[in-house]
């Protein structure tokens, strides 16, 4: 099944690659690679974002191996947390918005809070995009950004 669009890696199992063995890091990175690629027919190389942010420049040397590169973000939206971790589409929208500027990564989940199942990143996409193309900016791939 070939999917649209563009996947990263992320490992398979989401732990915090820098208490992992080598081996370990290693296998989270590829496994998750063989799975992508199988799912989706395209190799996510070179995109890798390590769960939680958590690395350390051994874990990146691990990762820029298997030919991947460790792409960040610049502002957490912390929809993720959803209201039960006292956030609402408001202040998604407002923390995304204040930490506007040129080459800003953000970092917001399609997935739901697993506590109370809400999607605050998805309710909150299309007012963030309106914002920052009101005030002048416009959007690119992470591909086109590594160009």
């Amino acid at each position: 099944m070939a999917v649209a669009g563009r996947v990263g890696d992320h490992s398979q199992t989401h732990p915090h690659l820098p208490l992992l063995t080598d081996a370990a890091v290693l296998q989270q990175v590829t496994g998750a690679r063989t799975a992508i690629t199988a799912t989706t027919g395209r190799d996510p190389r070179p995109l890798f974002r390590f769960p939680y942010g958590d690395s350390t420049a051994h874990t990146i040397a691990l990762v820029n191996q298997t030919g991947f590169i460790a792409i960040g973000w610049t502002v957490d939206s912390l929809g993720w947390m959803g209201p039960s971790g006292g956030v609402t589409v408001n202040s998604v929208v407002s923390r995304v918005f204040a930490s506007r500027t040129p080459g800003e990564i953000v970092l917001m989940h399609v997935g739901s809070n697993p506590t109370d199942h809400t999607t605050l990143d998805a309710a909150a996409l299309p007012r963030v995009i309106a914002a920052l193309a009101a005030a002048g900016y416009s959007f690119v791939t992470l591909d086109a950004l590594l160009r």
